[in-house]
């Protein structure tokens, strides 16, 4: 069973990574902090109690499905409600940057030319976008697997799937960006 600082230890070191995967998903910051929030209050009110060992697969699906949760609501919202203007600022954000593997590591990169460094702007907006476009449960299980570093075994355990679906997913994800950006000329 969990003590109270090891619940907060786990909590403090997933909150930033929780809320770049929201903030990619629903591409509004506060929208991001409150799915973040929530999934952290229910992680504490119905599993504090668990081994620590389980709080990271229980929170990735806490947070998936209170993505799901905030999805279901907008798309609610855009039924009710003609005034589609509110829902503009989820698509505006353009400062994100999904790759951070793409980041230059050293100072002495840094000295890349304005057209390198506009170029591998552009690349990476690119990816993002192809990304945005996978079908859910696609995306889902290829950021869990690529972004988050999750294993099989944990990213079945969060999508409430099987291994082999998580597999297949990926393997579909990667086949369908693969053909997307090679069809834009971009070769990574």
């Amino acid at each position: 069973m969990a003590t109270e600082k090891e619940l907060s230890d786990f909590l403090k070191s997933v909150e930033k990574r929780a809320f770049k995967r929201s903030k990619y998903h629903v591409r509004d910051d506060e929208a991001a902090l409150d799915i973040v929030q929530d999934s952290m209050m229910k992680l504490a009110e119905h599993y504090g109690d668990k081994p620590p060992a389980e709080l990271p697969m229980l929170f990735a699906r806490i947070l998936s499905n209170c993505t799901l949760d905030w999805f279901r609501r907008q798309k609610t919202r855009r039924a009710l409600f003609s005034n589609m203007s509110e829902f503009e600022s989820a698509s505006e954000d353009g400062d994100f940057d999904l790759l951070e593997t793409y980041a230059l590591q050293d100072d002495s990169q840094r000295t890349e030319s304005a057209e390198d460094s506009t170029s591998r702007a552009q690349i990476l907006q690119e990816i993002e976008l192809e990304i945005q476009e996978l079908p859910t449960r696609q995306r889902e299980a290829f950021l869990m697997r690529y972004w988050e570093e999750m294993d099989v075994a944990e990213t079945a355990a969060a999508m409430g799937c099987s291994e082999g679906s998580v597999k297949t997913h990926c393997s579909r994800a990667v086949q369908a960006l693969s053909k997307a950006l090679k069809a834009k000329g971009i070769k990574l």
